[in-house]
């Protein structure tokens, strides 16, 4: 079932319609290229060598008998790669890494942080001969002790990961080495006064495990070093301008020496922000003065590209008896993985958006370990901050009892509330998503039977922003060639050209959008932070605009008279004072050539204003007392789209986004062994969820327009994935008694909590 509530009277013509989308035939019937599909005459066959170990010095590399195997063109190592500053780089939302760190991730220098670390790759002939010279290659490792979980790794006695990482970064006294590469602390009123006002009081730990993206397409990468020093380069990425750049600092040379073309993409989630295989293959290239073309294999993916991280969490909150937040208190812990950046500010900022919070302090660490360098997952941060927060928040109402969603309605944000890190609310949608929820049948319909439960989250993502380009080019048959710098991922290529043309008032389908490579467009921001269809949208918005203006003063010039004199009204040309000129866009289309030349309309914004999106999930499950299986019985999601461009588009982002939060919560970790080897690295044994596990998930669409954006816009592809975790655990205890306060839920830990309870 999927419904709209929608809080705006205004309707359009294209925007809030279900165009087929221009990719959708190409896709489905596999002829859309992908990354791995790229072969160039004479192209080589390039192989990574990864670390076998989790924490070891790299003594020496000894590459000479691979480079003497027949066939093999090309060896390189981390000293064939330029010699970086220790400057930051972009390498996701709102995530930072150091060049040198950056540099080191893509091939080892001193030292391999984690199992798969890349340390050499070859170029071959073949894919044989590649794998041949890859076991030829001598690595002498002094093998160090490593660490695997965030607890372990802020010990005082922790295996060291980088030895320059001292406690003095925070102002201590007596600098010590130690793995937290970063804190960051919100504080709002007084927190100790606010747990005074408090009757009931709860505080609890939790712990969650490593998981994965999941994306279908591994990462692939084809090169080719022109003689003149120019770079194309082929690959599936999110991130198009960033890993242009971040490859030519690595390489050290100019970015404009770099063309990079983004393939069609397999999915991402914000995996395929960061740059792995581009620079290996630039070089690898360069050396053999071939193309080459490398591509991840799925243990890969699973044990060197960025994953969502671990975590420990502790969190207090008080309330007044009749139901008032009066404080937050929280302290929160995160994976890196091998070097710095986890998303501990996308906790930070979400985790207490929906409610409004007098009182609260939020004290948040980064800190490394053996485990990849953690990446972007959607809403990077969001669904673990949200774990804590929405159990503690249903124990709370429970113990007042007080409806769960009637509690969080009496504390919910609104228009000018204070977030926690200091941000006052715009317009917002908390209020309007719990009301959808509380007035669902769902959340009333009955729950029958033993061991079923029923539970509810709310989640918030803020949705990012930044600079986009699009441009726009007239066809004399009247359509237009729409090209765009953003990536497409779910859909995105219709509802930018939706905004184009609900703009110049033509259909949808005289709109060719087509994603440019980084040579032919303005740099465009990644495709993340749910900022495409609101920032790209901006561009086009602007781009059509353009147009507008430009065909006013083509009409003007046929008409022999001024432009204030013309105006254009949904796609037809018309003179103010005489009814009798007036022209269709189709219709002056033909005469530009000869009035002027092509018209072209530009977009090139980097436009504020990006509305977040409050999100919740309502879950219906039942639980296997034998075995500990847990069966989702029914789903529905409700999420604040500001304005859904594409209604279908929104609600397979929400689907797709409570899909994974239901694996996430119920199967998905990383099993890592002692000495930091990934013990479940295929998709055999890294357990996710599939059709036989997820029941059809209903959406509701909420609609409070976002005054940031000329349609009322807010991104939709994140918010979906912070609730879901927490509703599903308020459903375990619903159907059994117990609250679960770690990640994932699986059948084993859930059935050792049940055999805990029993013991008493």
């Amino acid at each position: 079932m999927q419904s709209n509530i929608v809080l705006s009277n205004v309707e359009y013509k294209v925007v809030g319609k279900r165009p087929i989308r221009h990719d959708g035939v190409d896709k489905v019937t596999g002829k859309a290229r992908y990354a791995a599909d790229v072969q160039l005459p004479g192209a080589l066959h390039g192989k990574v060598l990864r670390s076998p170990h989790a924490h070891a010095i790299i003594k020496s590399i000894d590459t000479s008998k691979a480079e003497a195997l027949p066939g093999v063109m090309a060896v390189v190592t981390s000293k064939d790669l330029a010699v970086v500053p220790d400057r930051l780089a972009q390498v996701g939302e709102d995530a930072f890494l150091s060049l040198r760190y950056l540099s080191n991730n893509v091939l080892a220098g001193d030292k391999v942080l984690y199992k798969g670390h890349a340390v050499a790759a070859v170029a071959a002939e073949n894919p044989h001969d590649a794998e041949e010279a890859l076991k030829l290659i001598q690595v002498d490792y002094e093998v160090l002790p490593a660490v695997t979980n965030v607890e372990d790794a802020m010990k005082p006695d922790a295996p060291i990961l980088h030895e320059h990482m001292t406690t003095a970064s925070f102002d201590d006294r007596y600098p010590q080495k130690t793995n937290i590469a970063g804190y960051q602390q919100f504080k709002q009123g007084d927190v100790e006064k606010g747990f005074e006002e408090a009757d009931v009081v709860v505080e609890r730990e939790f712990r969650t495990k490593t998981v994965h993206q999941g994306y279908i397409e591994p990462q692939s990468a084809t090169a080719s070093w022109s003689h003149d020093g120019r770079i194309t380069i082929w690959n599936s990425s999110q991130n198009p301008f960033g890993i242009r750049d971040n490859t030519a600092r690595i390489l050290g040379i100019r970015s404009s020496k770099i063309k990079l073309i983004p393939m069609e993409i397999g999915g991402g989630f914000g995996g395929k922000l960061g740059t792995y295989l581009e620079p290996v293959a630039a070089v690898l290239s360069k050396k053999s003065g071939r193309s080459v073309t490398l591509t991840m294999s799925r243990v890969d993916v699973m044990e060197a590209t960025g994953p969502a991280p671990g975590s420990y969490m502790k969190a207090k909150i008080g309330v007044t008896k009749d139901g008032r937040i009066t404080a937050v208190e929280a302290y929160l812990a995160f994976e890196a993985g091998a070097y710095p950046g986890s998303p501990i500010g996308g906790a930070t900022a979400c985790m207490l958006t929906p409610y409004d919070i007098p009182n609260l302090v939020l004290d948040a660490y980064d800190v490394v370990d053996n485990k990849p360098k953690t990446a972007a997952y959607r809403a990077p941060g969001a669904p673990l901050g949200a774990f804590a927060i929405e159990i503690l928040l249903d124990e709370l109402s429970e113990k007042l009892g007080m409806d769960p969603i009637e509690f969080r309605l009496l504390n919910a944000a609104k228009e000018g509330t204070r977030r926690a890190d200091g941000t006052l609310n715009p317009p917002i949608g908390v209020v309007e998503v719990m009301e959808a929820v509380k007035s669902h049948p769902h959340y009333s319909a009955p729950l029958e039977g033993p061991n079923r439960g029923r539970g509810v989250a709310v989640g918030f993502w803020r949705n990012n922003t930044g600079p986009s380009c699009a441009v726009a080019n007239v066809n004399g048959d009247g359509t237009v060639m729409l090209v765009e710098g953003s990536v497409d991922i779910g859909g995105s290529r219709v509802a930018v050209a939706q905004q184009l043309a609900e703009v110049l008032g033509i259909p949808v389908e005289d709109v060719f959008p087509e994603v440019a490579d980084t040579d032919s467009i303005g740099f465009t921001s990644l495709t993340a932070g749910s900022g495409v269809a609101f920032k790209t949208g901006w561009a086009a918005i602007t781009a059509a605009r353009d147009i507008k203006d430009q065909l006013i003063c083509r009409a003007a010039l046929l008409w022999e008279t001024e432009p204030e004199n013309v105006e254009y009204v949904d796609g037809v040309l018309q003179h103010k004072a005489d009814p009798e000129l007036r022209m269709s866009f189709k219709e002056i289309a033909p005469k530009l050539n000869d009035t002027g030349g092509p018209v072209v309309g530009r977009g090139n914004v980097n436009p504020g204003g990006a509305g977040g999106s409050a999100a919740a999930t309502l879950v219906d499950l039942e639980i296997d007392p034998e075995t500990g299986k847990t069966q989702v019985l029914r789903c529905t999601v409700f999420q604040d789209a500001g304005k859904a461009i594409h209604p279908s588009y929104v609600e397979g982002q929400m689907q797709g986004g409570t899909a994974q939060g239901l694996g996430w919560a119920i199967n998905e970790e990383y099993f890592m062994s002692d000495q930091g080897q990934l013990l479940n690295s295929s998709l055999l044994d890294y357990r996710m969820m599939t059709s036989l596990d997820v029941p059809m998930i209903d959406t509701v669409i909420v609609e409070v327009a976002n005054p940031g954006h000329p349609f009322g816009v807010r991104g939709v592809g994140e918010g979906s994935i912070v609730p879901p975790m927490a509703a599903v655990a308020n459903a375990v205890y619903r159907a059994t008694g117990i609250r679960m306060t770690e990640l994932p839920m699986s059948p084993g830990v859930l059935l050792e909590a049940a055999e805990n309870k029993s013991k008493g």
